[in-house]
């Protein structure tokens, strides 16, 4: 299975499978969105299956669920859980303050609803996710169906006063309809290429009436574990401190990945 995998795919099972190890049993569990989170939901099943681990996890959106349930782990909804132990998930850009963007995947609001409501929240990444300023990546921004053109035209006539390079608003497509996202509703994406005040901008988008989310995570990240192509793991705990590096070995045995797809 080695062999097969891509450098940057390898990055992303080798962060997954570190961040794997935090989970203990009887946890309560958040499940990220994305590729890279789907690598984390496999290493839980094989720990669930193999090892006895005892979960609940509670997924951010409904191929998260479907794949969770797919590999043994337990599904409960955020309000059975309660509270979160840990949340797990990527990320499309993270900061040296461990601030984010997220959303690529489309479930944003899930994602942030579940990361706030956990103990902690530690994110699985490449190496190529960190960026000294965000931005660079189109930061999602969720908005209800009804009046979004109306919603963009705001948010870009917003985006003049603030501290970013880029001001336009794209809706997000699929399959040449407008994407929908779990909540019903359409994603605007914001090209910005740069973000000078990352806190403002999340703070001053959420007040344009028909937002619903953005995709800024600030303060919210506890720790990032990045993988590498060549095996090797590195976990920054904000709150802490410090920096731990690690290696991580891709067994032929991991064959159940072979068949994960971005």
């Amino acid at each position: 299975m080695t062999g097969e995998l891509s450098p940057i795919d390898r990055a992303k099972f080798v962060a997954a499978k570190r961040a794997a190890e935090m989970v203990q049993d009887g946890m309560r569990v958040g499940l990220g969105t994305g590729s890279t989170a789907a690598w984390l939901v496999r290493c839980l099943g094989e720990m669930v299956r193999d090892e006895g681990l005892r979960i609940k996890g509670v997924p951010t959106s409904t191929r998260t669920a479907e794949l969770a349930r797919e590999v043994g782990i337990e599904v409960v909804s955020l309000d059975q859980a309660g509270w979160l132990d840990i949340t797990i998930d990527g990320a499309d850009e993270f900061d040296g303050e461990l601030n984010l963007i997220k959303g690529g995947g489309g479930a944003l609001l899930q994602e942030k609803i579940v990361a706030t409501a956990s103990d902690q929240m530690v994110v699985i990444a490449d190496a190529g996710k960190e960026v000294e300023k965000l931005g660079a990546f189109p930061l999602p921004v969720e908005v209800i169906p009804f009046g979004w053109q109306t919603t963009r035209s705001l948010i870009e006539e917003t985006l003049v006063a603030l501290d970013v390079l880029g001001r336009s608003a794209a809706l997000r497509m699929s399959g040449g309809a407008p994407y929908v996202t779990d909540e019903g509703n359409h994603i605007l994406d914001l090209h910005l290429q740069r973000i000078g005040n990352a806190r403002q901008l999340a703070l001053v988008l959420n007040q344009v009436p028909g937002v619903v989310e953005n995709g800024l995570f600030i303060d919210i990240c506890d720790r990032v574990v990045i993988g590498f192509g060549d095996g090797r793991v590195e976990v920054r705990d904000i709150n802490e401190g410090t920096i731990e590096h690690d290696q991580v070995d891709v067994a032929e045995k991991d064959n159940l990945f072979t068949d994960l797809a971005d």
